[in-house]
């Protein structure tokens, strides 16, 4: 099963180390950021795919750390990651964060509340220090349904905390009914993302939180000593938890909004064609929308919302109202379309993401059925190629904003 299908959860705990497993531990971490800069320092400005890293700094984290083949993987991996976080005119990626990802090959969680990692040397077992109660953690740790995977370690003020990854199967998603109605989302730079029904997800302030980061980094990084280094690892760590905690409530609100106009299809535009099409986008853009459509596509599977990528090319120069297309219909700087042959005007995001709903209709079946998309939700009514636009009757709930 493809790593995407599946509905990710995390458990936060804290372990019981010895001193000496402690010691172990802690040379895991050193090594694993070692590890990690390697591979940054080899593929900076060459490459940031996974298999790309992997291939050209495996051999050389393998002859200059001492962690194993499998983490020696994991540090290729979390390279890549950095270098598309970092962007094409970014700063090279510093690794000063002391977390160590870990896998299924790496560590073994145990039916007794322990759980065995991987290190440089032997493997260490340690306890799971879980609330008395067992916590909102047992849930996933007694539950059949999930198992464990990707995790992460992090030792902070002395002490190691343990990010255990759980997954389980996406809920298998009926095919769309007939007459199914469909919510398109356009990604972009400004707005993060919008809908077809005109709720917009800015993205300013994740973009300032980043560029805010990386001043703080540089400037720490020339500072250079144990304290700036502790300061960058803390800022850092924060950075990430707003950029997760904003995409989940933005991959909320899709879902919502998609629930409340009774879409039984959320359409985005395909990410390969969307990554060509923003050349203002850089691989941190890339990265936020990877993560933004995989927590859309595991919410939307809870409520039995289908997600589907269709071709975007064009959907920015189309109007909507005539289906007129032309470069020119759209402003790219004031960020507004205006079609020069019926003058229809909106926001040009707002456009795009009703052209990507109404491509979804007009590309045919999404099932062997014959059944699909039949019409696309707009904020005041739906729009189908043959009775046009029809507007709502009365909806239950306030429009919503962000």
């Amino acid at each position: 099963m493809a790593d995407t299908e599946y509905c990710r959860r995390t458990a936060v705990t804290g372990l019981s180390v010895s001193p000496t497993d402690a010691t172990r531990l802690r040379e895991l971490v050193s090594e694993w950021k070692r590890g990690c800069q390697l591979a940054v320092n080899e593929a900076w400005g060459v490459c940031h795919t996974r298999s790309e890293v992997q291939q050209l700094a495996y051999d050389e984290l393998r002859e200059h750390t001492d962690l194993s083949s499998q983490h020696a993987v994991l540090a290729t991996h979390r390279a890549a990651e950095a270098i598309k976080r970092a962007g094409e005119s970014g700063t090279k990626p510093e690794f000063t964060s002391p977390t160590v990802a870990f896998d299924t090959r790496t560590m073994t969680v145990f039916e007794d509340r322990t759980v065995s990692l991987t290190t440089t040397d032997d493997r260490v077992r340690c306890d799971l220090d879980l609330p008395a109660d067992g916590g909102y953690q047992s849930r996933y740790l007694d539950g059949e349904e999930w198992e464990p995977a990707k995790s992460a370690l992090r030792y902070r003020d002395g002490e190691f905390v343990f990010h255990l990854g759980f997954r389980t199967p996406k809920p298998a998603v009926d095919p769309p009914t007939e007459g199914a109605t469909v919510l398109g989302v356009d990604l972009g730079v400004e707005n993060l993302a919008v809908t077809s029904t005109a709720r917009f997800f800015p993205a300013g302030e994740l973009s300032h939180r980043r560029e805010e980061f990386e001043r703080v980094r540089e400037s720490l990084e020339a500072t250079g000593t144990r304290s700036a280094s502790r300061t960058l690892r803390q800022a850092g760590y924060r950075t990430d938890q707003f950029v997760t905690h904003r995409l989940h409530e933005i991959a909320n609100g899709i879902v919502e909004e998609a629930t409340r106009y009774d879409c039984e299809l959320v359409a985005f535009g395909k990410l390969a064609e969307v990554h060509d099409l923003l050349p203002e986008a850089d691989p941190f853009h890339e990265w936020l929308f990877e993560r933004l459509l995989s927590m859309v596509e595991y919410r939307a599977a809870a409520r039995d919302i289908a997600v589907v990528e269709v071709n975007p090319e064009y959907t920015s120069q189309r109007c909507m109202e005539c289906g007129f297309t032309h470069p020119q219909n759209r402003d790219v700087e004031a960020g507004h379309f205006e079609c020069l042959k019926c003058e229809a005007s909106a926001n040009d995001d707002y456009n795009a993401a009703k052209n990507i709903a109404f491509r979804c209709v007009r590309r045919g079946p999404l099932s062997s059925r014959g059944l699909g998309a039949a019409a696309c939700a707009l904020q005041s009514g739906v729009v189908t190629p043959d009775d046009g636009f029809t507007p709502y009757a009365e909806l239950s709930d306030p429009p919503l904003s962000d």
